[in-house]
């Protein structure tokens, strides 16, 4: 029995699984990885090398427990946050630690290059936002030069690990989709992006389609790990990406709603569809010939974190239940969950996480029902800006760790007007992905088929109609407070 492997780096955990030839899960491990840390205002930082030590972690515990399956995977897939700047120099050590996709620093080389206008933009697949790798770029190069002069090799976050696994320096369309450098119709580097921020070109990695083999598992890592001689290493996917193929969202007009650390409202393409004018991130997809319209949303289940631990508890569970037993309506609470800034479609690298409406009466359940809310009004501005591009967004899927709560989903069915269906093992959407990319390389047949539904929530017409007014009022305070937050930077 052939086996495949699939890996996702995540900002905060390692997913790893094995799969059989019928893309049954044999084994699955998530190790954590340590926090980003935040040197200065905006900044969200990892050591690359921690991101290895929790993959080769994953790797041992796989060893030790499924040791038959491990000797049998012959195609492995990678997928990995996307957007990350990881320099290495000569020796392919870091140079720095790697500028994450929440990091906000480089906003004022991102609304220069906005202010070139959207023609570049639209070959790029997305307006310039301060998160993107380019502009990260352009940051170091004016505070940190000596930096780049010892750079000799740009990586995305899963390319390096595929350096540790295969020694090869290699990213697929999909991940360097989100640079700002890709030319997302032709699928290659961009010149023009290239020329225009003087980049040296020679820092960039070959390009190669998402299927693709980049090469084999290095001898001595096959040996440790317990594998057979000769594992195809597929090009990958960045993670967004590389969920959509782990639920069969791959056909013109499928769409799924992926709630992580952060979130993404996500529609395949068959074309490629630039909207840069609606903050609509327009990709190149991980198969070949295919395309994806996007919004994307900086902060997601992240943002219910944060407010239990300002709540003095990191027992999620619990939270919900509390607020669960008291469900009825609205919050009076309005919460802006935008604790790391926003993109989808805001572009707003300034602004700020808000808690609106307190009262002497105000109880934890109603500001935890705030957070819910909040995060699905920010998905509704996802739908809304993907609407305006022309992107029709209907059923959808709906993946991710807040997937797991079915209060959450009725909250977002109701607040964006969307179809959800949640699915059976929807949680290990880009891992699962990444498999299919590692079997597709070995030669074997294409499969993109959709995880068993467990359940499909449609928007409950009297919710949807007690959003509504609140969901306006939501945008009414963003409207309000954006020249706060654009006031307070001079101050953070």
């Amino acid at each position: 029995m052939t086996c495949f492997l699939g890996i996702d780096l995540g900002t905060s955990a390692v997913k790893a699984l094995i799969v059989d030839e019928a893309e049954t899960v044999l084994a699955t491990v998530s190790v954590p990885v340590p926090a980003p840390t935040h040197p200065m205002p905006l900044a969200s930082e990892q050591e690359p090398d921690s991101w290895w030590t929790a993959v080769s972690t994953a790797l041992g515990q796989l060893a030790a427990d499924h040791a038959p399956a491990m000797a049998r995977v012959r195609g492995l897939g990678l997928s990995g946050q996307m957007h990350g700047l990881s320099l290495l120099d000569a020796e392919d050590r870091p140079v720095r630690p790697a500028m994450l996709w929440n990091d906000g620093r480089a906003e004022a080389e991102a609304e220069a290059l906005q202010a070139e206008g959207f023609d570049l933009a639209r070959i790029l697949g997305v307006p310039a936002m301060a998160g993107l790798t380019a502009p990260k770029l352009m940051w170091l190069k004016r505070h940190e030069p000596e930096a780049l002069d010892r750079a000799r090799h740009l990586l995305l976050p899963k390319d390096v690990i595929r350096l540790h696994l295969t020694g090869e320096r290699v990213t697929d369309v999909s991940d360097a989709a989100g640079t700002w450098l890709l030319d997302q119709a032709a699928r290659r580097w961009s010149d023009r992006a290239i020329d225009a921020l003087g980049i040296d070109r020679a820092l960039l990695p070959p390009i190669v389609e998402s299927p693709v083999p980049t090469g084999t598992l290095r001898p001595e890592i096959a040996r440790c790990f317990g594998f057979s001689p000769g594992v195809v290493v597929a090009g990958g996917a960045g993670d967004t990406l590389a969920g959509g193929l782990g639920i069969g969202v791959v056909e013109n007009g499928r769409a799924f709603v992926a709630l992580g650390t952060s979130g993404q409202v996500f529609v395949a393409t068959d074309s490629y569809r630039p909207a840069p004018e609606y903050a609509v991130h327009s990709f190149c997809h991980c198969l070949p010939g295919r395309w994806s319209a996007m919004a994307a949303l900086l902060n997601g289940a992240s943002a219910l974190s944060v407010m239990g631990r300002v709540a003095g508890t990191d027992d999620i569970p619990t939270l919900l239940t509390e607020v669960e037993a008291g469900f009825r309506r609205p919050s009076p609470l309005l919460f802006l969950p935008y604790l790391t800034g926003e993109r989808s479609p805001h572009n707003d690298p300034w602004a700020r996480g808000v808690l609106f409406g307190l009262t002497s009466d105000s109880t934890r359940a109603q500001m935890i029902q705030a957070v819910l809310e909040g995060v699905a009004f920010s998905l509704a501005d996802g739908v809304e800006a993907l609407t305006a591009a022309g992107v029709a967004v209907g059923e959808a899927g709906f993946i991710g760790g807040g997937a797991r709560s079915r209060l959450w989903a009725r909250i977002i069915a109701a607040a964006t007007g969307l179809t959800l269906n949640r699915f059976d093992g929807g949680a290990h959407g880009a891992a699962f992905g990444a498999a299919r990319l590692g079997r597709m390389a070995t030669g074997a047949a294409f499969r993109a088929e959709t995880p068993a539904i467990v359940e499909t929530i449609a928007p409950e017409a009297g919710l949807r109609d007690a959003y509504l007014p609140r969901l306006d009022a939501y945008r009414s305070l963003y409207r309000a407070l954006k020249p706060e937050f654009r006031r307070g930077k001079a101050t953070a």
